[in-house]
């Protein structure tokens, strides 16, 4: 009688494979705008043949799911993985970059190159009337106008490094979490594969983690062989590792670190104090090729690479933040000494050289003063208020001694001297006291505005107009590499979704050819029904 209901049996698989196959269809559809989910396919197979009482063969018993399967290519997460990474770093670089072209704001009617121009022009106007208090006035207000443009920019340039120095901590915070969210699924999936099924849905999870660390830090991800379960497949783990030391070792994990560098120990002389260094937190140094955190760290501590008394490199290759500083103080110190001094590096090694000292302010006469030796340009002091010439040059008499006084301005205390502020007067105009139409050191602090040997770049606005395409350059660099790489990561991200995406129209088209199998098996089994219903019918009537 048993064989007699094996066709029965053999259709109710068919009705239970296509139903199977339909929730999977339905699971596919319902996710089809899930981040990160990979399309799931049955395992449809035979199932296991019956041989026939009278040895004649073998009978089919119809099918089943053994299975269901994530299709996924590991070969084009890998190279997501790998292509991220650099669009990470240079998107970053990008961004800040821009930040940085917005600050220096040139060409414009408020940049540098107009307030140098306006300045030169007041001196100008001074040189048609040297005892007019008006224009006296105006050059005094011009010369501050030029000085706030470098104390504003330098503040704002390290509130930007302030402000990179929160994101790198965010971003190790970011990592860390990450960390521990891929090794809780790592415990989840293990243990839910354990009985031999399959996580698809965890690992599809793991694997949207996955790709946002791999946009923050260089990093390799893999499964390794660790042995075998007592049924014999194979024991895998789940690593992820940044520069070869494990991140997520299966189920455990080593944190990053953040640690404040000492305020006496900075890498650059421009840097703020108390900038993150990033760390394992088991005290190890950590390497970071790539990512956004990588491009973070290049705009804030990036000084062209360099290297400190041991020949150690201390700053990363990379015109950053501090490299931005750096040329900034250098037009501040040389401006301000060539200015007061006359100071003319002809050499052009930044060396001190008495014979380079010539006309400059302080060997002028104010009008209607006959003390000279007043520097225009000054530094503010401890109490932020400008410095006087004397407390600027605290002693200094000899040149060298005078030269060195200049390495202590920076463009955040960049200023006009006390003695001006209070007297416009003793800006200085002749050669000679008493002389109130001599303007030959006028015409002298004049001529500093087309002095090409005053920088290696030339005269101070092609000093900073080489600084602003440069800046522009590195921007348009960046922004070009970011894009490039969005391109690459647009196409795998594209062949990733031609692979493993839910298509509505295929999820359709299966939707269609199950649910005939479900309505084929449903008839088969009312055919076998009725088959039987009259064979018993007949035989017991």
């Amino acid at each position: 009688m048993g064989e007699s209901f094996f066709g029965l049996n053999v259709a109710v698989r068919g009705l239970f494979t296509a139903q199977r196959n339909l929730d999977i269809v339905n699971h596919n559809l319902n996710n089809i705008n899930t981040p990160g989910y990979s399309r799931q396919q049955a395992i449809q197979v035979a199932s296991r043949r019956m041989a026939l009482a009278d040895g004649t063969g073998m009978m089919g018993t119809g099918s089943e799911v053994t299975g269901v399967k994530r299709i996924r290519d590991e070969y084009l997460d890998f190279k997501y993985w790998s292509e991220n990474l650099s669009y990470g770093e240079w998107s970053i670089k990008r961004n800040v970059l821009e930040d940085l072209e917005v600050m220096f704001n040139e060409p414009s009617e408020s940049g540098f190159t107009r307030i140098m121009s306006d300045f030169f022009d007041s001196l100008q106007e001074l040189a048609k009337d040297p005892s007019s208090a008006a224009v006296r006035s105006l050059v005094k207000q011009r010369g501050v106008t030029l000085t706030r443009f470098f104390n504003n920019l330098a503040t704002n340039l390290e509130e930007l490094q302030y402000d990179i120095n929160y994101r790198i901590q965010t971003k190790v915070e970011e990592i860390n979490s990450l960390a521990v969210q891929i090794q809780q699924l790592n415990r989840q999936i293990y243990i839910t594969e354990l009985s031999g099924n399959t996580a698809n849905d965890m690992r599809d999870q793991r694997t949207v983690l996955v790709d946002r660390l791999s946009k923050i830090i260089n990093i390799e991800a893999y499964e390794v062989v660790a042995g075998y379960t007592p049924d014999g497949r194979e024991d895998k783990h789940f690593v992820i590792t940044i520069s070869g030391k494990a991140l997520v070792d299966h189920f455990t994990i080593s944190k990053l670190a953040l640690e404040q560098r000492p305020a006496d120990k900075k890498v650059n002389r421009e840097d703020i104090p108390n900038l993150y260094e990033v760390k394992w937190a088991d005290g190890n140094k950590l390497n970071v090729k790539g990512g956004e955190l990588r491009g973070y760290l290049d705009v804030r501590d990036g000084n062209e690479g360099d290297v400190n008394h041991d020949n150690e490199l201390v700053s990363p290759n990379y015109k950053g933040i501090p490299y931005y500083l750096k040329k900034l103080n250098e037009f501040v110190q040389t401006f301000a000494r060539a200015f007061n001094e006359g100071y003319i590096d002809l050499d052009g090694d930044r060396a001190f050289d008495a014979d380079e000292f010539g006309t400059g302010h302080s060997s002028g006469y104010g009008y209607g003063s006959d003390i000279n030796g007043i520097r225009f340009f000054t530094m503010t002091g401890e109490s932020r208020l400008p410095l006087s010439t004397a407390d600027f040059l605290d002693g200094a008499a000899v040149p060298a001694e005078i030269y060195d006084a200049y390495e202590k301005i920076t463009a955040k205390n960049f200023t006009v001297s006390a003695d001006i502020l209070d007297d416009y007067n003793l800006i200085a105009a002749s050669d000679a006291p008493g002389e109130a139409g001599n303007i030959d050191v006028l015409n002298a602090l004049l001529d500093l505005r087309r002095n090409m040997d005053m920088f290696s770049e030339g005269a101070p606005e092609d000093f900073m107009k080489s600084l602003v395409a440069t800046l522009g350059i590195d921007s348009q660099e960046a922004g070009n590499y970011s894009d490039n790489q969005q391109i690459v990561v647009n196409q795998i991200v594209n062949r990733r979704l031609s692979d493993s995406g839910v298509s509505i129209d295929e999820e359709m088209a299966n939707l269609v050819k199950f649910q005939h199998a479900y309505n084929a098996a449903a008839r088969m089994i009312q055919t076998i029904s009725e088959i039987y219903e009259t064979l018993i019918n007949k035989l017991f009537v």
